[in-house]
């Protein structure tokens, strides 16, 4: 079968090319001068050194606070719309939501991985460019990116009951978590990439296939075999592509694939 995505769904691969290597600005560490390089440092290994900028919000992709709050600096880095995580010993931070607080622990390291993961889901699709230079985000970042675009793909197909009017939209999401997890290994997303799409589309009109096989064994709840085939197909494309870059993964600093 040819796989057609449509001219709107041509033109978002287009601008899903044009991203390059993702957002450019770095990630912030602000808050206890004493602690702010100790934690920079943990989050530049294996990375870039200009990935990670100490004591500055401005023209920072996210932030990350330690220790107590400052109100005003918090404040500022809200209204510049740049998403904060905290790592501290207080209860309440303000501008920062209950669920980006990552709690010190007295006598414990910093939980690196922990506030990986919290920066990932508060960046989602954003975190690729950093995740490309921070080798301590990547892991995290794949997972957030899969995770979303299987849900997306979960929830439109159980939403769509005309047969075939989903595969676009499926296809476009899948090819676009493809080209989102290569950025976040610091691949050059281009033309060249042009394999990787036709795997994708191939995939999904053959995730296609297997559904209206599964409907006509489970007629009834269809949407539910839909949305679970999506789902599961969706995570299936996106740890191989995974696996995938990360084998082609170079060191950081040298030049991308």
């Amino acid at each position: 079968m040819k796989a057609k995505l449509g001219p709107l769904s041509l033109v978002s691969v287009v601008r899903e090319l044009r991203t390059g290597a993702g957002d450019p600005r770095p990630l912030a560490v602000a808050g206890a001068r004493e602690l702010v390089p100790l934690l920079a440092r943990e989050l530049r290994a294996g990375g870039e050194p200009t990935a990670v900028v100490e004591n500055r919000i401005e023209g920072a992709a996210a932030v990350v606070w330690i220790g107590d709050p400052d109100e005003d600096a918090l404040r500022a880095a809200s209204r510049a719309d740049i998403p904060v995580v905290a790592l501290t010993e207080a209860e309440h931070v303000p501008y920062v939501l209950a669920t980006d607080i990552v709690r010190a622990r007295p006598g414990e390291g910093f939980p690196v991985d922990e506030l990986a993961r919290a920066l990932a889901r508060r960046l989602g699709e954003t975190g690729t460019g950093l995740a490309a230079r921070m080798p301590v985000l990547r892991g995290a970042v794949v997972d957030e990116l899969i995770r979303s675009f299987a849900r997306k793909n979960a929830i439109v197909a159980a939403a769509v009951f005309v047969p075939g009017v989903d595969m676009p939209v499926l296809t476009l999401n899948q090819v676009r978590l493809v080209l989102r997890i290569a950025v976040a290994y610091g691949q050059r997303v281009d033309a060249s990439r042009a394999l990787e799409l036709l795997g994708v589309v191939g995939a999904g009109y053959g995730l296609r296939a297997v559904a209206r096989e599964a409907l006509d064994f489970v007629p009834v709840a269809g949407w539910a075999v839909k949305a679970a085939i999506a789902y599961t197909g969706t995570r299936a494309l996106g740890e191989a592509a995974r696996r995938y870059f990360e084998a082609r993964a170079q060191p950081a600093g040298s030049t991308g694939a």
